[in-house]
Order: structure tokens, then C-alpha cells, then sequence
């Protein structure tokens, strides 16, 4: 017997509505999901995003991963006469992370320091004229190369996920506006990835771009690389420094899970964090992301039909 079976009443069954793209469809619902969701009281139901919701439920719960317009009034129509479905997320929250500013900002006001640990976010500044850019407004931020050069949407659009790192000012008239530009920390090449579902949290590591010291930084000068290049630098898992890479302390994972779930009001999210490779202690936000490849990672399955559970059973309750 599951976790789940001793808490569900025998013939209890959930609709859960998912609305998605269909890469998302292919990559999230995967066999594995649909059935032990299945075998656990939650059917998963796709939903045609171009259709009235009220022609296609009932549901309990729906999930969703759209940002058109016509989807965001089927779902506000529907919500509006149908309160007792739970909504994972409403929009208008989601779109905070469609902003690489904006996603951060929770993560400024969190107060958290655990066994010395502290979690910030790395220095940033928005260009808006990339051409001839507003090198006051860097230098009044304090900002120091190299820098990470973000697109400021990230909603998923064309062009959104074109990082590069940029090695001096000269770099900087190559990009496209408006563009964020995030101080790199050196952090060991090495990401950490906290996957939120709820109250239901999981970390796991990831390689990342490795150091860059300051005599390669020298040779760097004026250049401008795609993180599709950013091999090129040498910098790569050497020495395999994922695995020997130690966890956060998962209290400090389960407090930041938890202070960005209430100060964001989302529940599907994952979230970067590196850690500072001068200051341990010191670990780095540098990225949100709204429902992000949770089936990436084995057993995902009981991770989020757990979470659909958990959801439908506070609505019903």
C-alpha cells in the first residue's frame, strides 16, 4: 500500500484539467504519470485550450502552463462560477516570473539565515539602450564583469532562454534591448535545482558554467559567448565536481521553498540556486522558473501526484 491509498474513501475520484503545450504534454505527462495518478484516484484530463472550460469539466484541480489571452478568460470565466476548483496557478501571479526582475524581487525581501547560511540574489541592472548603454547606472549598481546578459522576458518566447556572457563594456553594445545583466559568481560549476510542488520540495544538483579565473578573464576582453559556446572556455565538470559538490542543508532548502511559495503565491515552480565558490555560506538565487521539467529527475510520479492530492483534499475540505 502507498502512502496515498490508507487516506482515499473507496470510489473517491479526482478530475484534474491540464492545459498545456504540446511539448510540455509530451515531456510532463509522461505513461508512468498518467498511471500511477491513475492507480491513486486522480484522472488527468487534457483540456482544449481554445473551448469554453464549462463545456469540458467537471475538474477538481487545473493545471496549466498558457499565457494567451483567450486562455487566461476561459480560466477567469470558469473560476469565477466555479470557485471550488482549485486554480494551480492563477495568472496573474505567474506572470511575476515572466520578468527576470521581477522574479527576483521575493527573494530580496526574504529573511533567511540558517546554520550561517544566507540566500540573496547576485548583483543586477536592466539595460534598456544596449547600443549606447547607461554605464552611469552600472557603475552607480556597483556591477562588476563578467555578467551574465539576460533577455528581460522569460516567457518562454522566441529568444527568451539566449543567455551569454559578456566579459567587458565593450561586449555590451552586441545585445539586444531591454536586457538584464546579472553579476557571475564563480560557484564550483555546479547549480542547484529546487523543485517546489506545494509543501512538497526536492533538490538536486546540476553542472553549471564552471570558474573563470582572473587570468582567463584577461584574454576575455570584448568577447561576447552564447552559453552554447561557453564550453569553449574550458571551464566544463572537471574532475567531476557535481558529485563531489555537498547538498545545501535541507533546512535551508525547505525554509527558502517555503518563504518563496508564500511570497510568490505559486505553488509549480523550481528554483536556481548557486553558491558563492569565495563565501559558502553565501548561496545566490539566479533564476525562477514557472513549472518547470519536473519529470527530468526519477520518480517523479509519486512527487506530483502527491501534490494533486494534497490540492484537492484542502478545496474539498
Amino acid at each position: 500500500m502507498s502512502e496515498f491509498e490508507s487516506e482515499i474513501a473507496e470510489g473517491e475520484r479526482y478530475r484534474v484539467g491540464y492545459a498545456l503545450q504540446p511539448k510540455k504534454v509530451k515531456s510532463f505527462l509522461q505513461p508512468s504519470l498518467l498511471d500511477y495518478a491513475k492507480q491513486h484516484a486522480i484522472d488527468l484530463v487534457q483540456i482544449d485550450p481554445s473551448t469554453p472550460l464549462e463545456q469540458q469539466g467537471p475538474f477538481h484541480c487545473i493545471i496549466h502552463k498558457l499565457h494567451t489571452p483567450q486562455w487566461n478568460n476561459h480560466l477567469q470565466q470558469f473560476s469565477a462560477t466555479h470557485p471550488d476548483t482549485a486554480v494551480i496557478d492563477p495568472p496573474d501571479l505567474v506572470s511575476r516570473l515572466h520578468n527576470r526582475v521581477s522574479m527576483l524581487e521575493a527573494v530580496t525581501h526574504l529573511q533567511i539565515s540558517i546554520e550561517n547560511a544566507t540566500i540573496g540574489v547576485p548583483n543586477q541592472v536592466v539595460v534598456n539602450e544596449p547600443k549606447a548603454p547607461d554605464f552611469d547606472k552600472i557603475e552607480e549598481s556597483g556591477l562588476r564583469f563578467p555578467v551574465i546578459a539576460k533577455p528581460l522576458a522569460a516567457d518562454g518566447g522566441d529568444g527568451s532562454h539566449e543567455l551569454c556572457l559578456v566579459f567587458d563594456r565593450d561586449g555590451l553594445n552586441s545585445l539586444s534591448a531591454p536586457t538584464v545583466l546579472q553579476e557571475f559568481v564563480n560557484h564550483g560549476g555546479v547549480v542547484f535545482k529546487i523543485y517546489v510542488a506545494g509543501r512538497r520540495v526536492k533538490c538536486v544538483k546540476r553542472k553549471s558554467l564552471g570558474d573563470i579565473s582572473e587570468e582567463r578573464l584577461r584574454t576575455l576582453k570584448g568577447e561576447v559567448l552564447p552559453f552554447s559556446r561557453v564550453s569553449n572556455l574550458g571551464v566544463e565538470d572537471e574532475g567531476g565536481a557535481v558529485e563531489k559538490t555537498e547538498m545545501p542543508a535541507q533546512c535551508l532548502v525547505d525554509e527558502l521553498a517555503k518563504a518563496l511559495r508564500e511570497a510568490l503565491g505559486l505553488n509549480l515552480f523550481n528554483v536556481d540556486v548557486i553558491r558563492d565558490s569565495k563565501e559558502p555560506t553565501r548561496y545566490l538565487v539566479i533564476d525562477i522558473n514557472y513549472f518547470p521539467g519536473y519529470a527530468k529527475w526519477p520518480s517523479y510520479e509519486p512527487f506530483i501526484t502527491g501534490f494533486l492530492l494534497d490540492v484537492v483534499r484542502t478545496k474539498a475540505n
